[in-house]
């Protein structure tokens, strides 16, 4: 039986393993949080930390194929492993370029791929001069989810900026925000997603929602997988990558970032493609021919975030009104702990009219709500 290290075990991690096991694989997971969501449904989990070297060794060295569900994790480490002959997808030196989000524009760059203009902070107040305001500043690394991220609206938002290594990023007039899953495996084969499109909780500035197929011409449509492939290509890359992009008010697409992995843009192909994204991944990881990502039917993904003052043990309420929605497909992830704005699961709506789909999953949205039973007892 070939053997699974899956470093990560979240959400991402959960439905790689499930989809592993349903192949027939073995799977460990390594997570610092005992019985994390994937370690319940693995065969095995180590508990240990993303930069536990010693650990992370142990793990590839008994894996036939190593991946990961988060991108801050010990490269350094898997990189040498790497070195040494052991299969580790997506590679360890294209993790490293994803890590540092100025290598990764710098990459995308060098390679002709269209990105926003974007600048390396030297010396804050006279680099923000050479764009106009608003301008958007970037951690180079640790953001997700919105973190590491902040506007720059004026001189007097400067005294509020991000410390530590930062670089600066045009702010683009944006008609839509898109996205594309792309898969490739170590024989080169590459299959390609449908492009959806992404809506952000303001407040939280979180993926809110997906809506596949995205509602965009033809052309912006065949333009964004032209470019999702040849990221990929350029990159050598073995696994699925989110490929997160930019429609201008002007008709351009700019690539934003890309994450080596499963992506929440992709969760929507659970129920509305033949091959979902986490088989994919396990196909394309494990060297296996890529599954037909033709898209049945029109899906809405929706994120289900953990409620405003509500940390402790989670608990879902309106499950029963929600699953008396015709198309609806819920995913909880078993975290432990909700926190707010913290993902704990998602739900799917599918239907042949995707703006069918669009309103039942924004009524949805007002039933399903993640509380903490400490929050509930309070409330009453």
């Amino acid at each position: 039986m070939k053997k699974i290290g899956i470093i990560g075990g979240g959400q991402l991690g959960k439905m790689m393993t499930l989809e592993a096991k349903k192949m027939g694989f073995y799977v460990t997971v390594l997570d610092p949080t005992p019985r994390s969501p994937a370690g319940q449904v693995a065969d095995e989990q180590v508990v240990a930390g993303f930069f536990d070297s010693e650990k992370i060794e142990e793990l590839v060295k008994n894996s036939d194929v190593t991946t990961y569900d988060l991108e801050h994790i010990d490269v350094q480490t898997l990189k040498r492993l790497y070195d040494e002959g052991y299969r580790i997808h997506p590679s360890p030196y294209i993790l490293e370029i994803i890590q540092d989000k100025f290598a990764q524009k710098e990459f995308l760059r060098k390679k002709g791929i269209p990105v926003p203009r974007y600048k390396l902070v030297k010396d804050l107040k006279s680099d923000v001069e050479d764009f106009d305001f608003p301008v958007v500043q970037k951690a180079r690394r640790g953001g997700y989810d919105g973190r590491g991220v902040f506007v720059i609206r004026s001189e007097k938002d400067l005294e509020n900026a991000i410390y530590g290594d930062t670089y600066l990023e045009e702010f683009v007039e944006i008609d839509k925000e898109l996205a594309v899953m792309v898969a490739r495996n170590e024989k080169g084969e590459i299959a390609c997603y449908p492009v959806v499109e992404m809506y952000f909780d303001e407040e939280a500035n979180i993926c809110d929602a997906v809506i596949a197929p995205a509602r965009i011409e033809e052309k912006h449509a065949k333009r964004g997988q032209e470019i999702a492939r040849s990221i990929v290509e350029a990159f050598e890359g073995v696994g699925i990558f989110g490929i997160e992009m930019f429609l201008t008010r002007s008709g351009e697409i700019l690539v934003n970032e890309i994450a080596p992995r499963p992506h929440n843009s992709g969760h929507y192909t659970i129920e509305a493609c033949v091959t979902s994204q986490f088989e994919q991944h396990i196909r394309a990881i494990m060297n296996l021919p890529l599954g037909s990502v033709k898209l049945l039917t029109p899906a809405v993904m929706v994120n289900l975030l953990g409620e405003r003052n509500h940390s402790g043990r989670p608990t879902l309420i309106g499950l029963e009104e929600a699953l008396a929605i015709r198309g609806l497909s819920l995913h909880f992830y078993g975290k432990k702990e909700t926190r707010p704005y913290r993902k704990m699961g998602h739900f799917t709506v599918v239907d042949e009219d995707v703006e069918n789909a669009l309103k039942k999953a924004l009524k949805t949205k007002k039933i399903l709500k993640v509380v903490s039973e400490e929050g509930m007892v309070c409330q009453k």
